[in-house]
């Protein structure tokens, strides 16, 4: 039994590593896959196995009656969007760079494959793509107990700049707001700055946001250090003569999904239950968001109160995000 579990498992990996080969070298005299290629498309693979097996064990057969599985998978965009994402050099096995869903795509009766950019992810398409990438990005927190001055360039100041002391560096107080900092090194009066209030943090927030991450379960600072990092990341300008095929599907599909109600619902549920989405003749799906935690917690509409008892900062900042 084993022998022929590990023979299918052999199976499944040289196909998708085919179907990706293929996409690779599709070009004429493309080169054959380099090392870092294959090693991506491998991790890959993995992220996604894991993915349907997750979405397999929570499917709720009364509702959806297609079985999570690889031969239920439309392998043809999989092939392409892999392809896009590895060669943006996105890679699933390195934290908060990006995730993967599988979603019913009820018109061809398929599984989908939605790619959620984690906040690494969308740092390191600002940086290969942007238009006048900072030397140096700053996001910070700021809490009540700490001391925080905007410098705003006008006539006085030639350089857009901050104040910014932490005095009681153990006893913090609750988050007030935060802010990023774009600094350029040989022309500093390009420098700008980005103040956010807790409630312009809170606003960005996903209607179904889990209240695992956003509650009291020692996460909230976290998601909200990583709300202005993607803000600050977000806010380079892409070079339009940098931008690639790659590039473009993978914002095509970020484009299309505008409806914020279903993004929510697939940030809730990434790596979670299958999202059954009905489609309309033209109609796409990608999504924007991180995968949730492992707890099997049904996604809750969070308070914009923040939790009355921060944690220790005991977490890595590389853990869960949206």
């Amino acid at each position: 039994m084993a022998t022929e579990l590990a023979k299918k498992e052999e199976s499944l990996s040289t196909r998708f590593m085919t179907a990706i080969t293929k996409e690779f070298t599709s070009a004429v005299d493309a080169p054959a896959l380099t090392s870092h290629q294959r090693r991506l498309a491998q991790n890959y693979f993995i992220a996604l196995d894991q993915a349907l097996e997750k979405a397999e064990q929570r499917r709720n057969s009364k509702k959806n009656d297609l079985p999570v599985t690889w031969a239920n998978v439309n392998m043809q965009q999989l092939a392409l969007d892999v392809v896009a994402a590895a060669r943006v050099g996105l890679d699933p096995a390195q934290p908060n760079h990006i995730n993967v869903v599988p979603y019913k795509n009820n018109k061809t009766g398929k599984y989908d494959i939605g790619f959620i950019d984690g906040y690494r992810g969308i740092e390191l398409k600002a940086i290969k793509y942007g238009l006048d990438v900072p030397d140096g990005v700053i996001v910070e927190l700021v809490y009540a107990n700490d001391t925080f001055k905007p410098i705003k360039k006008d006539h006085r100041n030639k350089v857009e700049s901050y104040e910014f002391e932490v005095s009681s560096p153990f006893d913090r107080g609750e988050i007030v707001g935060g802010f990023y900092y774009h600094a350029y090194k040989n022309n500093p009066e390009k420098n700008k700055l980005v103040v956010m209030s807790l409630k312009d943090i809170l606003k960005r927030k996903p209607e179904y946001a889990s209240k695992e991450f956003w509650g009291k379960d020692g996460w909230y600072e976290k998601m909200c250090h990583k709300t202005i990092h993607r803000a600050a990341y977000r806010d380079i300008t892409i070079d339009s003569q940098k931008i690639d095929d790659d590039y473009l599907r993978l914002k095509k599909q970020e484009e299309l999904f505008s409806d914020r109600e279903i993004e929510a619902v697939i940030e809730a549920e990434a790596n979670g239950p299958v999202i059954d989405i009905e489609y309309t003749e033209t109609e796409e799906v990608v999504t924007d968001g991180e995968p949730e935690p492992e707890k099997n917690e049904k996604p809750a509409k969070a308070t914009q109160k923040p939790p009355e008892k921060e944690q220790n900062g005991q977490q890595s900042i590389d853990g869960p995000g949206f």
